[in-house]
């Protein structure tokens, strides 16, 4: 194959991936051109294979639809990756954990040992509506979630999905913003791939019992010694 072939069959398949992710995102030729720099006939002629965008205009239009500029380096289509999360019943999902979210509400005012008439006089809500809420029949809006467990004495965070897919997105959210908070230099030793074995020695470390971690750092003193 020459390098002519080479260059057309990788400059459409940039242009089906540009698409695809633009799509994704809900953006239109006009706005998507226009927060990149380029005039909308040039990003609609990246799309259509016509010609090829520079690299620094491919990172800007990653940033921009808010993925990894190596995206454009794979085969994988973004609408196929969000079709995996469209195939959950997201209506269900909220339904169940609106259920779940309840029974924890009716555990949280049963420890605090009040009374639904008691709570409604605190909130100024109905008896019949903090019920519904604790039954999973209504969904609880979240301003009022965070006005009962005041007077409960609870936390909304302590509400949030813990388990499934909303819960698992939400912890890797946490830990993505917990690395962001480190230090520069530590986020490089962390992500160079020849430091991973101490990084899985500190987190073998953390897990052992005091008594032996004593016993360890005694060895090593005797060692130093």
């Amino acid at each position: 194959m020459s390098f002519q072939v080479q260059i057309a069959i990788r400059t459409r398949k940039l242009g089906v991936l540009i698409r695809d992710a633009r799509l994704a995102d809900r953006r239109t030729i006009p706005e998507t051109a226009k927060a990149i720099g380029i005039t909308a006939t040039q990003l609609r002629a990246y799309e259509e294979g016509a010609h090829a965008p520079s690299l620094p205009e491919l990172e800007v239009l990653a940033y921009y639809l808010d993925l990894p500029v190596q995206h454009f380096w794979g085969s994988d289509a973004r609408s196929e990756i969000g079709s995996r999360i469209e195939l959950l019943d997201l209506t269900k999902l909220a339904a169940v954990r609106q259920r779940i979210i309840g029974t924890l509400l009716r555990q949280k005012r049963l420890q605090a040992d009040r009374s639904l008439k008691a709570l409604a006089a605190e909130t100024g809500l109905s008896i019949a509506r903090i019920k519904a809420y604790e039954l999973g029949e209504r969904p609880i809006p979240v301003p009022e979630l965070d006005v009962i467990l005041q007077v409960l004495g609870g936390q909304l965070e302590t509400f949030f999905s813990q388990a499934g897919p909303i819960g698992t997105w939400m912890s890797e959210q946490a830990l993505i913003d917990e690395f962001m908070d480190l230090p520069p230099d530590l986020r490089a030793f962390v992500c160079m791939p020849i430091n991973r074995p101490y990084l899985e020695l500190a987190k073998n470390l953390s897990q052992m019992p005091t008594d032996k971690l004593r016993a360890i750092a005694e060895g090593l003193l005797d060692i130093t010694l």
